[in-house]
């Protein structure tokens, strides 16, 4: 007689045991412990959940956060991609490609630029008339997300009271009033 799961257990066993592990070159990679890059240190790619990352060095690599907060000092060679915090820009930085930041604020110092596209989904820019940017520039204003919700959030809270009201008037429409 056969095991079916018997076998997947055999077969599952046996890809784990080929599984080579992962090599990441210079890669950091925090959760909840924010990562701070030296001046005249380089890493290849950061990912930060939970922390901020503060980069006075160069990145050669993507830049990832989530909800935390982004500096660049010194030289990003490739995307920068922020939710759910600011990005920092300082004065004479540069962002290689891509900046993307959503549901938070983006702040360019003087002389900053990004290589390619500047996406600001639901946040805040503020920026000087000096900042570079070298392809497409996206900004959507934070109320074109929240405007929508919050009216949506009214109108499901009118419909509850109203609802509500109706149930208590039913109810208490088979009691005496004023109650004895």
């Amino acid at each position: 007689m056969r095991h079916p799961l018997l076998n997947l257990c055999v077969c599952l066993a046996a890809l784990a045991g080929a599984a080579s592990p992962a090599f990441a070159n210079k890669d950091i990679v925090q959760f909840g412990s924010s990562i701070r890059i030296e001046p005249n240190t380089t890493v290849h790619d950061t990912v930060c959940f939970f922390c901020s990352v503060d980069d006075r060095g160069e990145v050669d690599g993507d830049m990832v956060v989530f909800f935390g907060n982004t500096h660049i000092t010194g030289i990003a060679h490739h995307d920068v991609v922020n939710f759910f915090g600011t990005v920092t820009v300082d004065d004479n930085a540069t962002v290689g490609h891509d900046l993307v930041s959503m549901f938070g604020s983006v702040r360019f110092g003087q002389n900053a630029s990004v290589g390619r596209d500047f996406v600001a989904m639901f946040g805040d820019v503020r920026q000087s008339s000096d900042v570079s940017i070298g392809g497409d520039r996206v900004v959507q204003p934070p109320w074109l997300f929240w405007g929508p919700l919050l009216i949506l959030g009214l109108v499901i809270f009118l419909v509850v009271r109203e609802y509500r009201n109706y149930r208590r008037r039913f109810f208490f429409r088979g009691s005496p009033y004023p109650p004895r």
